[in-house]
């Protein structure tokens, strides 16, 4: 577990760009059973990639003319029960994180793994889901 100090700033920098953090279990699964249209979860870490190319990517990508409906995230290593409920809905890749997938009423679209996110900018994971918006939402 980190420290909140460590991780507050990190949730912040979705949570207050109206992204919901799902900190339990049961929060997941109250959400995808109740969520309509598409939803953007972010499996959000404290790793470099995810502060570097995965938080201002994803923030970036919202600054298009499509965009999911919901915006949700848990937090990898902070909200261990959530990440784990969380990752069910994206079977069938391996736990990543940080991670970006795209759902439709609990099936997932489009999934981003870490290693699609190391190594790229932010302005570059932007354009990748701006196009994944253009898609499917």
């Amino acid at each position: 577990m980190y420290p909140a100090e460590i991780v507050i700033p990190f949730k912040n920098q979705l949570t207050s760009q109206k992204f919901i953090s799902l900190e339990t279990a049961d929060a997941v699964h109250d959400f995808f059973k109740n969520a309509e249209g598409t939803v953007l979860l972010v499996v959000n870490s404290v790793c470099g990639c995810a502060a570097g190319a995965a938080r201002p990517g994803v923030l970036a990508s919202l600054n298009h003319s499509k965009k999911p409906d919901h915006l949700v995230t848990v937090f990898a290593g902070v909200d261990k029960e959530a990440t784990e409920a969380a990752r069910r809905y994206l079977l069938p890749y391996p736990p990543s994180s940080p991670a970006i997938a795209l759902l439709r009423n609990g099936e997932l679209l489009h999934m981003i793994e870490r290693h699609m996110i190391e190594g790229r900018t932010a302005e570059m994971l932007a354009e990748h889901l701006k196009a994944v918006y253009d898609q499917y939402c």
